[in-house]
């Protein structure tokens, strides 16, 4: 027994070498290639001194100012917008739905990818789209309106599609904030004292769920503010978004354009930054207001139809969200729709014939990279879990701010720095370069999803199993994977969607000689034959949604004899 610790100790340590090494070195050398390619130093162009004429060329741009108000109002409004719908809904609906049925409810929105889901809402609200189709008859179109609803000056199509994704997210993350408070507690007694139901959530539960969700909610606001994929299919394309113009700076055939660029990436970091400083000043207003609007009382005031607004908002969010999935399928099945029809004239598998012209190739990398990546990115994870238990000690902050890192770091401020070291090292345009890339932020998600469960095990079935004579790794083979089976795989569903999601990545790390179904529906979007890109959008949906599928199904066959492994295992 007293070399168990030392042992955990042992593995705990290399595990943390290998994350920090394989993690936060990439990230660490990606921005500081990209720092000093902003400031002037990329020798591989013959820019060997510091200067600051790359930040004067990006300043000189046109639409630099635009897209620079682009980026702010669509990241902070989408992520403001998500928040306060969220709560509302959790604070309307809580205790009326179970955890396990929200779950299910929300599963389909968190596994389509955001170029399937973008490209589907592009489908939706296009002027053509399904809305418009159904409007035809009531408005007297016969023709689609001339109303730019998608690609639109404003980002509000933009907006609405990070809304769409991030919505469904943030009520996961506060149903799961929520189970480790005792709400029920705090509703009676807030209502016994006269408060409404809204009124209670704002004053009481909200400021203890604020501080379990903040670092979600830090994720969706640096996704929001650096998004490409859904940027190039639903934003403003002149000017678009910032992270779009510099893809674009970066994707140019003249080189000299890279320093610019680069300063543009140091650009957007801070702008991450500025929007991280924002939220700690917001909470610490929020906070002075709350005490001193706690202490003044007042009963009078209702939040039930502001709640009820954002259960309705959010409801619209998610049946449009689901028609988008589902006018991926009818796209890809179509051969003639003529205006207005609400469904196809003519049906045909046409461009699902020619697997071999395109999406075969595109469908075998996307599975082997999703494969690999989230393999490594599982037993890394299984790793460092059953390190800490061995060497019986919890994850520091640090540990924590560990795995989050990659998800708060904009993707194109180190990305390209990252691709000009794999070119030294002779990785770039390889599956070793994009595994390894992809894996920064599959493992991340992998090891949020499965921390509270393999936490929640009970420690009762170990003890038992070492009392008869089981060692370590047995008990961790025999006891603790079986038993975790289904969060084990689901947090590998979470894996495979990551991955068939990531757009930059593969674009910068594979050169363009990996093509995977999310950057050939991204580069296709923009094409004018929607079957094909209604084939890869179905299929890029459609692998995160077998993944889930089988996260469910294989415990259930496994477990069928075992009513309580089938609900988890981890209660």
């Amino acid at each position: 027994m007293t070399t168990a610790p030392a042992e955990g100790r042992l593995l705990r340590a290399a595990v943390l070498a290998t994350v920090a090494l394989g993690l936060v070195l990439p990230i660490a050398a990606g921005l500081w290639q990209t720092a000093r390619a902003g400031v002037g130093v990329l020798p591989a162009v013959g820019a060997t001194e510091m200067s600051l004429a790359p930040i004067r060329q990006l300043v000189e741009i046109p639409g630099f100012g635009t897209a620079l108000r682009l980026t702010l109002v669509t990241g902070l409004g989408a992520t403001a917008l998500s928040v306060a719908l969220a709560v509302g809904v959790c604070a309307a609906m809580h205790g009326r739905m179970t955890p396990r049925a929200s779950g299910r409810l929300l599963t389909p929105f968190l596994a389509a990818p955001h170029a399937a889901m973008a490209i589907g809402l592009a489908f939706l609200l296009s002027p053509s789209g399904w809305i418009a189709r159904a409007l035809a008859p009531l408005a007297g179109w016969d023709r689609p309106p001339m109303v730019a609803t998608v690609n639109d000056p404003a980002g509000l199509a933009l907006m609405f599609g990070l809304m769409v994704k991030e919505v469904p997210f943030l009520l996961l993350v506060i149903l799961s904030a929520l189970s480790q408070l005792p709400v029920r507690q705090h509703l009676a007694a807030g209502r016994s004292l006269g408060y409404g139901r809204g009124l209670v959530w704002i004053k009481v539960i909200m400021p203890q769920v604020w501080p379990l969700i903040r670092l979600p909610v830090m994720v969706v606001l640096a996704y929001s503010l650096s998004v490409v994929d859904m940027a190039l299919i639903l934003g403003p394309s002149t000017p678009p978004t910032l992270a779009v113009l510099l893809l674009r700076l970066f994707s140019d055939p003249d080189i000299g354009l890279m320093l610019p660029a680069s300063a543009g990436a140091l650009v957007q970091a801070l702008l991450v930054l500025g929007a991280f400083a924002l939220l700690w000043g917001l909470e610490r207003v929020g906070r002075a207001i709350g005490r001193w609007w706690v202490r003044r009382g007042g009963r009078g005031l209702s939040a039930e139809p502001g709640l009820w607004l954002a259960s309705g908002l959010s409801a619209v969010l998610l049946a449009t969200g689901a028609l988008a999935m589902l006018s991926l399928l009818v796209w890809s099945l179509t051969w003639r729709w003529s205006w207005p029809g609400l469904l196809p004239d003519t049906w045909s598998l046409q461009a699902w014939s020619t697997p071999g012209s395109g999406w075969g190739a595109a469908l075998g990398h996307t599975l082997i990279l999703a494969a690999t990546t989230t393999l490594i990115s599982i037993t890394l994870a299984i790793a460092w879990l059953e390190g800490e238990d061995r060497a019986r000690r919890g994850r520091a902050g640090w540990a924590k701010a560990l795995i989050y890192l990659p998800l708060l770091v904009p993707q194109i401020g180190f990305l390209f720095g990252l691709n000009v070291l794999f070119l030294r090292m002779g990785l770039s345009g390889g599956y070793i370069a994009v595994v390894w890339a992809q894996a920064l932020f599959v493992f991340p998600y992998v090891m949020i999803a499965l921390s509270d469960p393999w936490r929640a095990l009970d420690p009762r079935l170990v003890r038992a199993a070492g009392s008869l004579g089981a060692g370590p790794w047995r008990r961790l083979f025999t006891v603790k994977l079986p038993v975790l089976l289904t969060p084990i795989l689901t947090a590998a569903a979470i894996g495979i969607a990551v991955s068939v999601a990531q757009y930059l990545p593969t674009l910068f790390m594979g050169a363009g000689r990996i093509a995977t179904l999310t950057t050939e529906a991204v580069t296709l979007s923009s094409s004018s034959d929607r079957r094909v890109i209604g084939v890869y959008g179905t299929l890029q949906a459609g692998l995160p949604f077998a993944a889930y599928a089988a996260a469910f199904l294989i415990p259930a066959l496994l477990h069928r004899n075992r009513q309580g492994l089938q609900a988890g295992g981890a209660s």
